[in-house]
């Protein structure tokens, strides 16, 4: 906010050079009216003269604040003349109206928020499939081979041949058909184990139970055993060719569900409050245009990433199977981009909108209507901030009424009687008869030359001249016709009058001998 406020002192400074209107507003229109508010009896002396805009600037006799302009306004003996309330405004009725000020009742209401993300549409990861070789051996054929493939459960990917494997059907066989030729009772204790330790050892190499059931069945000329699908899916990736020779722990194919797909995105720390699990979400998914899909919120990850101080959210979104030129494809593509709002609510809270609350470094403040002119400012505590409204946790009760608009001019205002009340007090005498032509606030340039920084024509030769402040160095000019002209293009003026300051600095009328 410091960076605004020379602008709030150009714009406040405006307003008063037009009308005069925080004068006329605070003393009822003519200057028959001192500080205090009482009529001026002609006898009485008048001890100084001072503005009522910005109290430090004060002179002996007549003439204009050379803050924003305006008349200065005698101050009687016997009166109190303007004190520097920091953090308090009074304006006028006509102030009020020049600046269209605003205000609002705090009141209880539910926070509304539209958090934008964006995030990746994966699968689900509970449904995903790594499949590697239990033994060693050759892949003689491939049943599937290419990326993207649909596959049920049970279906063959691939032929593989295995001597491994091939050595305990064998085995396996030979023991269950003894078994079938003995009386259950003739089976010894040893021929159990035997066999139920070969059919432990082709479950460990992959063979399902409806295959170790065919094997009885099978040609003993066939010595080759099928790599079945474990579950239905899309084939994500394939690490193999037709005779490739693999080993033990070797990646062969991977799988994954893509019907159930998963939306995920990160939320910062600070939005986490907002979210919950049921939480509607709207996507947006840039393969899929002109469509939104609509679901909930069904995770937030409780561990936050300690460089990001972000937390994982989950969506689930369902992915049905779409024809697009004659082939089956899931509509949703597995990593693809997409977009979403998450609309978020809350109970209803004490809240304020956005406009009336100023920020100034860490701190935030807003300016509470007193009534009768008054603006007090006040710190206040900040909860969450919705699209319009910010929840209020300390600083202004329920019903009290804020300024929304007009609050930044009101800001500038307080921060100059602030800035004034650490360095002026009133004086017990007289101000020198020149102090209304320099008095300025504190930290501002005063302006180092007498002539025109537009027009070039000398100060004064066309009446009084105007002076405002910007970026903390005060300016003048021959009349008000210049000042519209320096608005246009502050930075050539100013570089302008940095040069002719420079040049202005005369040699040393003694210079050091060579």
């Amino acid at each position: 906010m410091n960076t605004k406020l020379p602008l709030a002192f150009l714009a406040i400074a405006a307003l008063a050079g037009a009308g005069g209107w925080f004068a006329a507003g605070h003393f009822g229109g003519a200057h028959n009216h001192g500080p205090a508010g009482q009529p001026a009896p002609a006898s009485r002396k008048v001890l100084y003269y001072q503005s009522a805009m910005h109290p430090w600037v004060k002179s002996d006799k007549p003439g204009k604040c050379t803050v924003c302009g305006m008349d200065l306004v005698p101050v009687y003996e016997g009166q109190k003349g303007f004190e520097i309330a920091a953090g308090t405004v009074s304006l006028g009725a006509n102030a009020i109206q020049a600046i269209h000020l605003q205000t609002v009742a705090a009141r209880r209401l539910p926070l509304v928020r539209s958090l934008r993300v964006a995030g990746t549409i994966d699968d689900n990861d509970a449904k995903h499939r790594r499949l590697s070789a239990y033994v060693e051996g050759r892949i003689e054929k491939l049943h599937i081979n290419f990326i993207g493939a649909e596959v049920k459960e049970g279906e063959p990917l691939a032929t593989f041949y295995s001597p491994m494997i091939l050595n305990t059907e064998r085995e396996y066989v030979l023991l269950f058909r003894q078994s079938q030729a003995a009386h259950a009772y003739a089976l010894t204790a040893e021929h159990k184990r035997l066999l139920a330790a070969a059919e432990q050892r082709l479950t460990r190499y992959g063979l399902t139970s409806a295959q170790i059931a065919k094997l009885p069945l099978k040609s003993e000329t066939n010595h080759l055993s099928e790599i079945l699908a474990p579950m239905s899916g899309t084939v994500v990736t394939r690490e193999i060719y037709e005779g490739q020779f693999v080993k033990e722990g070797d990646k062969l194919f991977e799988l994954a569900d893509f019907f159930t797909m998963w939306f995920q995105f990160d939320l910062y720390e600070r939005d986490l409050a907002w979210v919950r699990v049921g939480q509607a979400v709207e996507i947006s998914v840039p393969s899929v245009p002109g469509k939104k899909f609509n679901a909930t919120v069904s995770f937030i990850d409780p561990n936050l990433n300690d460089m990001t101080r972000t937390a994982r959210v989950r969506v689930e979104l369902q992915n049905p199977l779409i024809t697009v030129q004659g082939r089956a494809r899931r509509e949703l593509l597995h990593k693809t981009y997409a977009e979403a709002v998450v609309s978020l609510d809350t109970p209803e809270v004490l809240a304020l909108p956005r406009a009336a609350v100023l920020h100034n470094g860490d701190r935030a403040v807003v300016y509470v209507d007193k009534g009768g002119g008054a603006y007090e400012q006040r710190r206040v505590k900040l909860g969450r901030a919705g699209d319009e409204h910010w929840e209020i946790l300390d600083g202004v009760k329920d019903g009290e009424r804020v300024v929304t608009t007009g609050n930044l001019l009101i800001d500038g205002q307080a921060q100059l009687n602030s800035q004034a009340t650490e360095t002026v007090s009133a004086p017990a005498a007289p101000a020198p008869a020149h102090q209304h032509t320099q008095s300025l606030p504190p930290g501002v340039k005063p302006y180092p030359l007498d002539v025109c920084i537009v027009g070039g024509e000398k100060l004064g030769s066309m009446g009084e001249p105007v002076s405002f402040i910007y970026q903390g160095q005060q300016v003048k000019f021959c009349c008000g016709g210049c000042q519209p002209e320096f608005e246009k293009d502050p930075a050539k003026f100013l570089k302008k009058l940095s040069a002719l300051t420079t040049n202005a600095v005369p040699q040393n009328p003694n210079p050091p001998p060579k």
